[in-house]
């Protein structure tokens, strides 16, 4: 196996211009601007984003937030459904804390200026896949994303013991004797600083970019699961990517979310030749997890010998439509589709990293001084497969448990910073030459092959060519020393999309997103565990728990 460098950048701190921080948030979504909010105003916060702050997953999510709000609901509902979805790799501790938690947090989003859709003056609930419930808090149709960060980062920006850094890439984590002590960074124009901080968050959220099929923007690119990997922080669950049912498929058109509320409000998915399908697959029909409803859709694909399925709404009141799903309509209409008349073309795209940075309950990493939240962790309450809404949730709930956990530890330590002797190790075989690589070749060329080898559907002879395929790209792709964000990311997608297709391999069985059809059943007797992987040095540590 290619070595895995410990830094993708060489450094030497008396040459690099440093900022101290009491704590440091990698990652401006909902998870990084939750965790700012719960750190003590008496500690120095620095927020560090690769782009633009409203860029990340949590500004485009569709969807809404889950939460056990209605009266005749309850929480063992909530847990149990989240249970159902996920299997036996849920953490019940995790599960039932998270759903406990989730009313006191959407009330403090009302609280911070989020204006959910209402009626008759009550919070508006929806129903989505998987849930026994209306239990789903929406803002602007299926904008809630944008809506709730917004007023997120308008009320993040307002306080005065934070400061936030747009634009600016985290490269790797500096670590001293198992212990992360900060991040080296890069701002636009590629200068790089130290940054020195008494206690780190990762919140970088997902990595959908590692397939060519995927609703997650072009920042996804699964940074802060490579860094801490390369830090020696634990992962697991790598093989769980959770690809959504319906992603608009039109040729030239970006891949849109088309959110389950969708179906949650009775869109129908039919065939090429109008059949409804879903009945041949699952008594829930279209509101069965995403694993079935994505299962199924590849499925029809196939039978009908046709590039996608399409979601039917034109059986719904036109009015109600259109104010229900704004942005879905508009999205459509630029492709000549009136989504009232006409069927939306869709198929499945990757949708959220299950897999991640272990956290415990309080969002403490196996990294000391190193904190996680929100979709770049493993935290227990996804199990094999996500329950639709929950994931705005997690970032919610762990942003909090992680930012608490960080500003408590920073309060206990002393006033001063330490600066350690960390240096980059040169790199063995360290290419020089400057014969220029086309990095975005490379990038699509991965893409394609993680869709066609580790998507929706698997088998060992395809993840292994995939293996040596991408063997072969990090020889000389992780020697590398870059200068800018586009090399970085695609070291950083090599190095997830190994660890992607090792756990994938391993995993002989198919449970939630991970279907193995040369494995097609549940294997409770050997399976029902977790596979976790550990970088140390030039050396990999792999097992399961």
């Amino acid at each position: 196996m290619p070595v895995t460098p410990r830094y993708l950048v060489s450094f030497t701190p008396r040459r690099l211009p440093h900022f101290f921080a009491d704590v440091l948030i990698i990652g401006g979504g909902l998870a990084g601007l939750r965790a700012a909010n719960a750190i003590d105003p008496r500690l120095s916060v620095l927020v560090v984003t690769k782009d633009a702050l409203l860029q990340s997953n949590s500004n485009y999510a569709q969807g809404g937030i889950a939460g056990v709000m209605d009266p005749i609901d309850r929480f063992e509902d909530h847990v149990s459904d989240t249970l159902i979805a996920g299997g036996s790799l849920c953490d019940k501790r995790v599960v039932d804390m998270v759903v406990r938690e989730a009313p006191e947090r959407i009330a403090e989003l009302v609280e911070w200026g989020t204006k959910f859709d209402e009626k008759a003056g009550r919070i508006l609930l929806g129903r989505e896949g998987g849930h026994s419930h209306n239990r789903i808090v929406h803002a602007l149709g299926d904008m809630t994303g944008r809506e709730v960060m917004r007023a997120m980062a308008e009320h993040t920006i307002a306080l005065p013991n934070v400061r936030i850094w747009e634009n600016t890439f985290t490269i790797d984590l500096l670590t001293y004797e198992n212990s992360c002590q900060g991040a080296i960074v890069a701002n636009r124009h590629g200068d790089q600083m130290l940054v020195w901080a008494k206690q780190t968050v990762l919140t970088t959220g997902g990595a959908g970019q590692v397939y060519r099929e995927t609703t997650n923007p072009s920042v996804a690119t699964g940074d802060g699961h490579s860094m801490a990997y390369r830090a020696g922080a634990e992962l697991r669950d790598m093989e769980f990517m959770q690809f959504h049912p319906t992603v608009l498929y039109i040729a030239g058109g970006s891949r849109s979310l088309i959110t389950e509320a969708i179906r949650g409000e009775g869109a129908k998915l039919v065939d090429r030749d109008g059949v409804r399908f879903m009945s041949q697959y699952d008594p829930r029909l279209e509101l069965a997890p995403r694993d079935i409803v994505s299962q199924a859709i590849v499925t029809q694909m196939e039978k009908t010998r046709h590039p996608c399925v399409y979601l039917d709404v034109t059986h719904l009141d036109r009015q109600f439509t259109l104010e229900r799903f704004p942005g879905i309509a508009a999205a459509c209409k630029q492709f000549g589709l009136d989504i009232t008349r006409d069927r939306i073309p869709v198929r499945p795209g990757a949708h959220y990293m299950i897999g991640g940075v272990t956290v415990d309950l309080a969002g403490r990493t196996t990294i000391s001084g190193l904190w996680a939240a929100g979709e770049a962790t493993s935290s227990g309450l996804h199990g094999a497969n996500r329950l639709a809404s929950n994931s705005l949730l997690e970032g919610l709930v762990y942003g909090a448990h992680a930012g608490h956990g960080a500003s408590q530890s920073a309060l206990a330590m002393p006033g001063d910073f330490r600066v350690f002797p960390i240096e980059s190790p040169p790199l063995a075989d360290s290419i020089e030459s400057q014969e220029p690589l086309d990095v975005t070749d490379i990038r699509n060329s991965l893409k394609a092959l993680m869709w066609r080898a580790c998507g929706v559907r698997r088998t060992a002879e395809l993840l292994q060519e995939a293996l040596e395929a991408v063997d072969q790209w990090r020889r000389y792709v992780l020697l590398r020393q870059f200068n800018d964000v586009a090399g970085w990311e695609l070291q950083n997608l090599l190095c997830l999309a190994r660890v992607m297709i090792q756990a994938a391999l391993a995993r002989e069985e198919s449970r939630g997103t991970h279907l193995r059809t040369d494995f097609p059943k549940l294997d409770d007797a050997y399976w029902n565990r977790h596979i976790w992987f550990q970088h140390s040095g030039t050396a990999e540590s792999t097992g399961v728990t």
